[in-house]
């Protein structure tokens, strides 16, 4: 009997660059949310300099979110994954190394901020896995408006306005059985609502399900 096959998210390649990105994260993100909550006098929040702020941000998915986008890409033997959000690359290198270790595949994924699409490249370089991903920087609606093959799986965790009008955009080239995941369901609840509402909706073609990990996650897999 051979010798198990590790994953590559636990090769030293990835695992060095995950644990200095995550370690970043815990340094700078809070300084910002911070920030962000004091210059926002009674609660209302300053969304243009949210904006402005968060482009410094990591906003990571959490160690355990990222290890079950690795798990469910592999389970699901996924071949073309889309990613709306790739900030610094984080759950970007999740998703690159089940495809990797699916035997093939590709990444695509959207970010708006070109210091983070310049850092993303390069973390996922430093990861070893540049061939299966690429960042496509600009507006989702237009960098992912073009894919030419089905979609076995995509990811939402960018600006949670834009999770439906991305779902409805991509939903053509969704294959039966692929699956859809939005993140940060209790972090914007009222924002999340619609896309909520549109994949738990008996007829709109997915059965979907919360799950109590990191900010919380919707899984949905397309049933028709």
């Amino acid at each position: 009997m051979g010798a198990a096959m590790t994953s590559s998210l636990d090769s030293q390649e990835v695992t060095a660059v995950l644990q200095r990105l995550f370690k970043a994260a815990d340094e700078t993100d809070p300084k910002i949310h911070a920030r962000i909550r004091a210059e926002s006098p009674g609660g209302v929040r300053n969304d243009a300099l949210a904006r402005e702020l968060l482009g410094g941000a990591y906003i990571p998915v959490s160690p355990e979110a990222g290890r079950l986008l690795y798990i469910l890409g592999r389970s699901t033997a996924a071949k073309n994954v889309v990613e709306f959000g790739a900030s610094f690359g984080i759950s970007t290198i999740h998703l690159a190394a089940a495809t990797r270790d699916n035997g093939s595949g590709h990444v695509v994924s959207s970010e708006m901020h070109p210091e983070k699409v310049k850092q993303a490249r390069k973390n996922i370089s430093d990861a070893g896995l540049s061939q299966y991903a690429e960042i496509r920087e600009g507006d989702a609606l237009q960098t992912l408006a073009h894919l030419d093959e089905p979609i076995d799986f995509v990811f939402l965790d960018g600006w949670k306005e834009l999770y439906l009008p991305l779902l409805k955009l991509l939903e053509p080239r969704l294959r039966t059985g692929a699956l859809v995941i939005a993140d940060d369901l209790n972090i914007f609840p009222e924002v999340m609502k619609p896309y909520l509402e549109y994949v738990r909706k008996p007829g709109h073609g997915y059965s979907s399900v919360e799950m109590p990990v990191g900010d919380g996650m919707e899984i949905s897999v397309r049933t028709a």
